[in-house]
């Protein structure tokens, strides 16, 4: 069953390497990168992982592609250059 939802279009920041980890991963599960962030923030809210142990192994990949060393506990140093 559908559930009707309402979307709103926003201009969120995000950093670049970060951003193409997200885009690769929507191709490769042929969903929108919005779809994806709204299944992660879903699956966050009730404490699941959201991802399968195959779709792990493709953010693993595609985070060596772009040069993503980050990690959920680097969150919480992000600081963005001021110029």
């Amino acid at each position: 069953m559908s559930k009707k939802i309402e979307r709103a279009q926003t201009g969120i920041r995000i950093e670049k390497r970060l951003l193409k980890v997200l885009k690769g991963l929507a191709e490769s599960l042929d969903i929108s990168v919005g779809d994806l962030i709204e299944g992660i923030a879903l699956h966050s809210f009730e404490n699941k992982p959201p991802f399968s142990e195959e779709t792990l192994a493709k953010i693993k990949q595609l985070k060596s592609v772009y040069d993503l060393e980050w990690t959920a506990e680097d969150s919480h140093t992000f600081k963005e250059d001021q110029e």
